[in-house]
Order: C-alpha cells, then structure tokens, then sequence
C-alpha cells in the first residue's frame, strides 16, 4: 500500500460510523496514557459531517483514515489526523495533512495550525520533521495542549 493509493474525499453521512471507528482505533492507544479518551474521540462524527468539516481517506473502498479541518479565527485548524493502525507508517496521515496544506491555500491562508496532547509525544517529534513550528503550549478543554503552526508554500 503506498500513500498513492490512497484517495480523500469529503466525508458523507454514512461514513460517521466508519470514520468513528478509525478514530477511536487509532487513538485508543493513548487513553492509558492521557488517563481518559483523547478530544478526538470524543467528537460527534454525524455532526462533524453534516458540518462539513470531514474528510475521510479511502483506499480500495475502506475508510483508512479521518481529517477534521475548519477556519477559525485563528486561522485554518486541523483538529483531528487519524490513520488506522493497520495503515499508521504507510503515508495515510502525510496524505491527509497534505490535503489539509492543499485547503487550505485554496482558502486563501499562508499558514496552518493544529495541537497534539503533551502526552503524545511521538507527535513532537514527527510534526517538527514535516514543517510544523511549536508555538504554545496551554490547558485546552481538560487537555494540556502543544500548538504548532506550518507556514505554506504558495503554488504558482
């Protein structure tokens, strides 16, 4: 499976569950380690949707990941990045955050911004690699949180 294969979409209203499901399965991991379900597992997916603030990535028909994006006023927030742990290494999540880069240049924004849990600490290591300057840290919704912002390359 290469990230080539992989194809995003915007999410539909029958993929709530599905794209639920890869969310929960690719954060369940850190609950033990945060003490309770990380905020992305807690999101109403139906309702995210409906919104349109959904993407799912698919490869051969199979919801293999989940991107949940929106404007704030802030800038463009990129709340959630989940790939199946079954596909987590294959190019999902950097397709999907590709994507997310790609959105947000079409709506006009020179930069992006998203936060990890301090406890998750595989992702202060990863986002600094892919272009991501950390920025703040602060409590957040219970959560205590590390902001990175990445600063886009404007297509000709």
């Amino acid at each position: 499976m290469t990230a080539t294969e992989v194809r995003v979409r915007a999410a539909r209203e029958g993929d709530a569950e599905a794209a639920a499901a890869c969310v929960r399965a690719a954060f369940e991991r850190y609950v033990a380690r945060i003490g309770r379900p990380p905020a992305p597992m807690l999101l109403d997916y139906p309702a995210v949707i409906a919104q349109g603030r959904a993407w799912v990535a698919e490869l051969q028909g199979q919801v293999v990941g989940v991107l949940v994006q929106y404007e704030t006023e802030d800038g463009f927030y990129i709340d959630t990045v989940a790939a199946a742990p079954h596909t987590q290494g294959t190019g999902v999540g950097r397709a999907l955050l590709l994507f997310a880069e790609a959105e947000a240049r079409v709506r006009g924004y020179e930069s992006l911004y998203l936060c990890t849990n301090s406890m998750m600490t595989e992702n202060q290591v990863f986002y600094p690699r892919i272009g991501y300057v950390e920025y703040d840290r602060r409590a957040q919704g219970g959560y205590d949180r590390v902001f990175y912002r990445k600063a886009l390359q404007q297509r000709p």
